[in-house]
């Protein structure tokens, strides 16, 4: 079975990918960034919020390298 795939991005950053679950049982994320690593293989229930967490947690890890 082909499963369908969405990279994640922020801002040319490629962060990871969403890929479909099958049943549609939601999106798992295959993180590629180590700012976003603690999400590897995470589940969501869609792609918006699979998304929304990814793009919190890469911006919230940007902030405290920044400030280190």
């Amino acid at each position: 079975m082909i499963r369908t795939s969405k990279i994640i991005e922020i801002d040319g950053i490629f962060l990871g990918t969403a890929i479909q679950l099958s049943g549609g049982q939601g999106q798992r994320f295959y993180a590629t960034h180590d700012s976003v690593r603690a999400l590897h293989n995470a589940v969501r229930p869609d792609m918006a919020v699979l998304a929304r967490q990814v793009a919190q947690t890469f911006r919230q890890n940007q902030t405290i390298s920044c400030a280190a």
